[in-house]
């Protein structure tokens, strides 16, 4: 692969991770990760929900407190 090729390529790949992370944060889906993060910086060795809890629970507080502000 020549110079080129090779730098066409990484920039490719940086490109669609961009867009991998982006579609991600759009969607929710990365909402897992921020909390597993949050949980090993801010609370070290507690013990975190799977993310089948987490989404239990984030759906159950959606449902108690909803969002109203949004004129949808």
């Amino acid at each position: 692969m020549t110079a080129v090729a090779l730098r066409m390529a990484q920039a490719a790949m940086r490109v669609w991770r961009g867009v991998v992370w982006y579609v991600r944060e759009l969607s929710g889906e990365a909402r897992y990760d921020h909390y597993l993060e949050h949980m090993r910086r801010d609370h070290p060795g507690t013990c975190t929900l799977t993310e089948r809890e987490f989404l239990r629970a984030r759906e159950r507080a959606e449902r108690e407190h909803p969002n109203t502000s949004c004129c949808c």
